[in-house]
Order: structure tokens, then C-alpha cells, then sequence
């Protein structure tokens, strides 16, 4: 089946202005020096290069990645295109070319090599492989047991400690000596009173705990 070419607007138009430019640009470059084949690679060169530099910036902005090297050799190829469209419009005067024009369109072919090198021959970062996540492992089922029951421990019989034997309580002896101190004091009372000491007013005379004073009161009976 026949397909149908349908003319597209947007297209002609860019065929007719890629057109216009690149004679403008033959046209410079002839009146530059460059003549024959020359003359004619000019434009090649300005075209390649700017078609170049967009896709690069194309490339680098959809990565990401910073698109500035890009952006300065599409401005250095724009604006050859556009200087030789505006030096042509009767503002330059073709059959005088001036020395600094000439030299530019003498070293357009170095620049453009370099820049078409460095556009071409610069590699993309790509960003490395997500690793792939590791499989989990499905969780065991957990089995409940049932406690085993504990050993009855035999019973401990624990033997009967002796009753502590009762203690016997230490005899007091009392000195000699407070023995006749209080012999004295018993005889002084009894002149006195008449009457015998007791053991509570003998222990407050002598100054001496309750059991010594028993114990001396003993030795006086």
C-alpha cells in the first residue's frame, strides 16, 4: 500500500531556513579565502555541530546531569550561524574582508573539532544498580509445648537442736575491803537507828550495783 507524503509546514520551514544559512555561511566563508570544497564544508561544520550540542543537552538534561559544557558550545555554533546570517545582510562588505573575520573562519575548523570531540567523547555518569533486595525468609511457626511438671521433692526431715543448757549466773565476790567499809557503815547504822541495815540502804551508802551489795549484805548476816 502507497503511503501519502503530506507536506508539513514546520518542516518546510526549517528546510528553507537550513537552506538560507547555509549559503550564508558558503558565502562567508568564500569571501574569507575559503574557496572550492571548502567554502561549502563551512556550513557542514556549523550545522553538525549545533545539531551536536542540542542532543547533548538533550542527553544530559533527561540524566540529570549538568548540561553547562553543552550549553557553551550550542551558544559558540548559534552564534557563527547567526553572525554569518547578519554579516551577509549587506552589513559586511563581501569583496573586503577584514583580517579578524578571516582569521576566525581560519580557525572555525579546530574549534568546532574540539568541540564536536568533546561532545561526542564525553560518557554519561549513570547511576549505579539498585541493589536487589534480599528474600526474607519466612518466619518458623511457633509451637507451644506444655510445661513438664516438676519433680516432687522427698521431704527433708530436719533434726531437733538441743535446748540450750541454762546458764548460771556468775557469784559476786566483793573485795575485802569494801567487805570492812561495809561493816562500818552497819555498825554506825545500828547505833543509830537501833536496828539492822538493810540490803537497799547499805547498796545506796556504797554506791554498788544491786547483786554486789546483796552479796555483802550477805557477809554481814
Amino acid at each position: 500500500m502507497t503511503r501519502l507524503v503530506r507536506p508539513d509546514a514546520v518542516l518546510v520551514q526549517a528546510v528553507i531556513a537550513g537552506a538560507l544559512s547555509f549559503a550564508h555561511l558558503h558565502d562567508l566563508a568564500e569571501a574569507a579565502g575559503q574557496d572550492g570544497w571548502k567554502a561549502w564544508a563551512y556550513p557542514v561544520s556549523v550545522d553538525l555541530l549545533l545539531v551536536a550540542a542540542w542532543h547533548r543537552l538533550r542527553t544530559l538534561r533527561d540524566a540529570g546531569e549538568p548540561s553547562r559544557s553543552a550549553w557553551s558550545w550550542f551558544a559558540v555554533a548559534l552564534a557563527a550561524s547567526l553572525g554569518a546570517n547578519v554579516a551577509t545582510a549587506g552589513l559586511l562588505d563581501l569583496g573586503d574582508v577584514p583580517d579578524w573575520l578571516r582569521i576566525l573562519v581560519a580557525g572555525w575548523p579546530a574549534l568546532a573539532f574540539l568541540g564536536g570531540t568533546l561532545l561526542v567523547h564525553r560518557p554519561t555518569t549513570s547511576s549505579p544498580p539498585e541493589p536487589e533486595p534480599e528474600p526474607v525468609a519466612a518466619p518458623l511457626p511457633v509451637v507451644e509445648r506444655e510445661p513438664l511438671p516438676e519433680p516432687e521433692a522427698p521431704p527433708v526431715q530436719v533434726p531437733a537442736l538441743p535446748a540450750p543448757a541454762p546458764t548460771a549466773e556468775p557469784a559476786v565476790t566483793a573485795p575485802p575491803a569494801l567487805v570492812a567499809h561495809a561493816q562500818k557503815i552497819a555498825a554506825d547504822h545500828r547505833t543509830r537507828t537501833g536496828s539492822d541495815i538493810d540490803t537497799e540502804t547499805l547498796r545506796a551508802r556504797l554506791g554498788v550495783p544491786p547483786p554486789l551489795a546483796e552479796a555483802i549484805a550477805a557477809q554481814l548476816a
